[in-house]
């Protein structure tokens, strides 16, 4: 996949997201969201404070490098300070800022010279892994808004970054969880939402990994409990794996209860 690909379908994303809070009365970014603590407010300048995070990377590694040790002095808080900071601001200037961020994002990330990486929380990453990780946070960041308002999303073809994303981070998801990763390749078969096979890893492989492509990238986001969905496991690895799976960085998510949206 290209970066003008995964950039195009990050600003499907976004808009898709934009399209749900942008109507809201101020009262309605106050509203609660799956996350604990968290309001839509909350969620949109988390996404926007996290874009302009990963444009400063990908323009100023130096300056990143200082947001780096930040985190690395508060693992478990530095994020949510980093929203917080802009929680006061009201909501229409919040989504302008938004609007801002993500807007700049992608020049930030052509910018960066071919076969270089961006550095991050996590793992360094190319810019079109960096552009597909502002893709997933906005799908699943955005799941918790549409939860909090009760709204049905459609799932499309750009769940597949997601699952992507998934799958090549399984080896980051084992050594959060101080587990060592297994030497073994995993095959991930998953039905996306318009009948299609998505596929990854050797066909003959021992551990197994299929179900809705929808709900994979739910429990590798941790928006929904394992025992909700229809994703399954073959082999004990496998097992292990779809019960740490995450696909974003930073410390180990507590996920949501079984039977929390049912």
């Amino acid at each position: 996949m290209q970066l003008d690909d995964v950039l195009a379908d990050l600003s499907a994303e976004s808009a898709d997201l934009d399209l749900l809070v942008g109507g809201l009365p101020a009262d309605g970014w106050a509203t609660p969201t799956p996350a604990e603590g968290w309001t839509i407010a909350h969620q949109i300048a988390h996404l926007a404070w996290t874009d302009e995070a990963a444009r400063l990377a990908a323009t100023d590694p130096a300056e990143f490098k200082v947001e780096l040790q930040k985190a690395m002095a508060d693992p478990a808080g530095f994020v949510e300070a980093g929203a917080a900071e802009l929680i006061s601001l009201p909501p229409g200037e919040l989504l302008t800022y938004w609007r801002q961020t993500r807007g700049e994002l992608p020049v930030a990330l052509r910018s960066v010279p071919s076969g270089d990486k961006v550095l991050w929380f996590g793992p360094p990453m190319s810019p079109t892994s960096m552009a597909t990780a502002r893709l997933m946070e906005t799908w699943a960041h955005g799941q918790d808004v549409a939860d909090a308002l009760g709204v049905q999303r459609r799932p499309t073809g750009r769940l597949k970054h997601v699952a992507h994303l998934a799958v090549r981070t399984r080896n980051f998801a084992y050594l959060l969880n101080d587990r060592t990763p297994p030497a073994v390749e995993f095959r991930v078969e998953l039905e996306g939402p318009d009948g299609e096979t998505w596929t990854w890893g050797p066909d003959d492989a021992e551990q197994r990994v299929t179900g809705s492509a929808l709900d994979f990238c739910l429990l590798a986001t941790q928006r929904r409990h394992r025992d909700d969905l229809d994703v399954q496991a073959v082999g004990a690895e496998a097992d292990v794996w779809l019960g740490i799976i995450q696909a974003f960085a930073g410390l180990p998510g507590k996920g949501r209860r079984p039977g929390q949206f049912a």
